[in-house]
């Protein structure tokens, strides 16, 4: 992969083929948002209208042609493509005009790497670089294991000598993906096993998913400061794509007894590599184990909607398009046309950086993964009293008063309390 540490402001000149794609101009747009993510300066945008890429040089011969003379003219080194191109189209651009090529999956694989934190995160990364690295191989790469992986390459020393350079390093790629799945297993197995943990308890699971840079982590910071069990555990937030790459969790408690896991999942962006997506399916499990999808939009980003359908389009492939979800327009603050907060039904308008509104959506929230609680009136015998402390602690209680016969409560309890309690229960 490419290095982003080269150069702090590499000058590159964006390519893209426009089949026809009605998205082709926002995607163009969000090319030069990747490329200034990894620390590009986009100089120029060449663009060809072609029903299919050239097999062997993605641009018709022309278009390379004119490719090459205006890299000349601005002394540019670096091109990057719009498509995951194939290694041949790769190379004979390379040649045709003596520049690098970068493609759209190397671009977001780099922002990725150098965004990766987490050892979950830097190792869901390395597979993704690794399996877009092996059908790329040339015999003159450089492959280096890394001994964290446990691979030193000490098994390959006794292959034949008729083994070629190409065979080798693709062997020693192969090994350290399969060093680094292992390790993965092992993280993702202790995450189930919290997860698990969770569920006994009978906490709902709360997701916040969208596009990168919608405002999710924002939406976490404002419900952790009014309402989360330590409100020095903020997430990282930044006006920047692929701020973070961690799905952070932290439990809401709110001021009626009844709380929540609350869910902050990696950004999508269109053309999401598929190997990154397979890569970072331990990342979105909690998407995919969540009984509520929160779906944040930048309402203030004229292609929302090109973004909401890559976002439905990411869930569908990971497998978590069935569970309900309520969708926030955020930053309405910064829309002149918009009143906010409001709801219409599961779709709300608002801004993460407004307390009106970050209440409209806890209480949409409620709506849904409470809806199963039910409120019911008790009598507790006085010689039980400890329940009342536990029902004052653990539940909503309304209404409380004493009567000859013990302690008279109302109260809203979840289906699991209900249960618990269902011999005291006024009928």
């Amino acid at each position: 992969m490419y290095d982003n540490e080269q150069s702090p402001l590499q000058p590159v000149v964006l390519v893209g083929l426009d089949r026809g794609n009605e998205q082709f101009d926002y995607q163009m747009i969000e090319l030069a948002n990747l490329a200034n993510a990894n620390h590009m300066t986009v100089v120029d945008t060449v663009t060809q209208k072609l029903e299919r890429p050239n097999s062997a040089t993605y641009f018709g011969k022309g278009k390379i042609e004119e490719l090459n003379e205006l890299l000349k003219t601005l002394d540019v080194k670096m091109v990057v493509a719009n498509d995951e191109l194939s290694p041949s189209q790769i190379r004979n651009i390379e040649q045709g005009t003596n520049a690098t090529v970068m493609d759209r999956t190397a671009l977001i694989l780099d922002i990725f790497a150098s965004r990766a934190k987490t050892r979950l995160a830097k190792l869901q990364v390395q597979i993704a670089q690794l399996q877009y690295q092996l059908p790329r191989l040339r015999t003159s790469m450089n492959i280096r294991l890394d001994q964290q992986t446990g691979g030193g390459g000490s098994s390959f020393t006794s292959r034949g000598a008729g083994e070629t350079k190409l065979e080798t390093n693709r062997r020693l790629i192969e090994h350290q993906i399969s060093a680094l799945r292992k390790e993965l297993a092992e993280i993702q197995a202790d995450d189930d096993t919290r997860r698990a943990q969770r569920s006994k308890q009978n906490i709902k699971n709360v997701a916040l998913i969208g596009y990168t840079n919608a405002g999710k982590s924002t939406i976490m910071n404002g419900l952790v400061s009014r309402y989360g069990e330590n409100q020095a555990k903020l997430v990282f937030q930044a006006d920047m794509l692929f701020a973070t790459l961690e799905t952070s969790v932290r439990k809401i408690n709110l001021p009626d007894k009844q709380n929540f896991i609350l869910s902050d999942t990696v950004g999508f962006v269109s053309q999401l590599p598929h190997n990154l997506v397979a890569a970072f399916r331990a990342t979105l499990a909690e998407a995919a184990q969540a009984d509520l999808l929160v779906q944040v939009v930048d309402y203030a980003d004229p292609h929302y909607q090109e973004m909401m359908a890559t976002t439905q389009s990411t869930l569908n492939e990971i497998g978590v398009g069935d569970i309900p979800m309520i969708t926030v327009y955020n930053k309405a603050d910064l829309r002149a046309d918009t009143v906010f907060p409001e709801r219409t039904g599961d779709i709300l308008t608002l801004s993460a950086v407004d307390e009106a509104s970050l209440d409209l959506l806890v209480e949409t929230v409620r709506e849904h993964i409470f809806a199963d609680h039910v409120q019911v009136k008790l009598l507790i015998p006085f010689s039980e009293g400890q329940l009342v402390s536990d029902l004052n602690e653990n539940a909503t209680v309304h209404d409380l008063t004493y009567s000859e016969a013990g302690t008279e409560l109302v109260v809203t309890l979840t289906p699991a309390q209900a249960g618990r309690y269902d011999n005291y229960i006024i009928k």
